[in-house]
């Protein structure tokens, strides 16, 4: 069972969510915020698999409220899924930024929010294709460089391959289908790439795969 913490200062949006959700036997909504201070709290006292997180809400921001809960070494545990109505590049780049494992736009159908949380629990990162994009056009705008710089140097080539894919936003079936592996054989190397380079999780693959200009438009073609 997926046990989901709902945050967003909209009482009808919660309302939608939650009967999306609960119409789902895997799925479990174990707590509702109006503000990003109270989903800390809920995160914290009922450490759930998934914060769904609404950016803008009073008290505390979901960014804020992202970063405290990714902070937290009680809680590694919790993904957090940004879902906003903004879909602002530099809204992206900061949710990645605060520790988000998703990131995904409100007109998201349901059945993309219900294969987003399953995503999240299990540990891979997701952004919305047409937002991933976005930021790889971005980053390419700004003239950046492909620069592994030596926080890579430690990558063998099929790594730095594999987190490449993983920054434009492929699934471990989806790196296995693309380089002809085993599902369990790109896991590993992603398991393999976040330990030699000491991240949380998977999104901060992508962040650093944007930041080392990994990613350009059409690489991924």
């Amino acid at each position: 069972m997926i046990r989901v913490v709902l945050a967003d200062d909209q009482t009808l949006v919660r309302a939608g969510f939650r009967s999306i959700l609960s119409g789902e036997t895997d799925m479990e909504v174990v707590g509702e915020a109006a503000d990003g201070e109270q989903a800390v709290a809920l995160a914290r006292e009922l450490r759930p698999d998934v914060v769904l997180m609404d950016i803008r809400m009073p008290v505390l921001d979901g960014l804020e409220a992202t970063r405290r809960i990714t902070c937290d070494d009680r809680l590694e545990d919790v993904r957090v899924v940004i879902l906003t109505t903004f879909d602002i590049d530099d809204h992206v780049y900061g949710a990645l930024r605060a520790g988000a494992s998703g990131f995904l736009v409100k007109d998201t159908e349901p059945m993309e929010l219900l294969h987003a949380v399953r995503v999240v629990a299990r540990g891979d990162a997701l952004i919305a294709p047409a937002v991933t994009r976005r930021l790889i056009a971005e980053f390419a705008g700004r003239g950046r460089r492909p620069d592994p710089g030596p926080r890579l140097s430690a990558l063998t080539e099929r790594e730095r391959e594999v987190m490449g894919l993983v920054g434009a936003g492929l699934s471990n079936d989806e790196i296995a289908r693309r380089l002809v592996l085993s599902p369990a054989t790109a896991k590993t190397h992603v398991s393999r790439i976040m330990t030699k380079l000491a991240v949380r999780d998977r999104a901060q693959l992508v962040i650093l795969a944007y930041e080392s200009g990994m990613i350009t438009p059409g690489w991924l073609a």
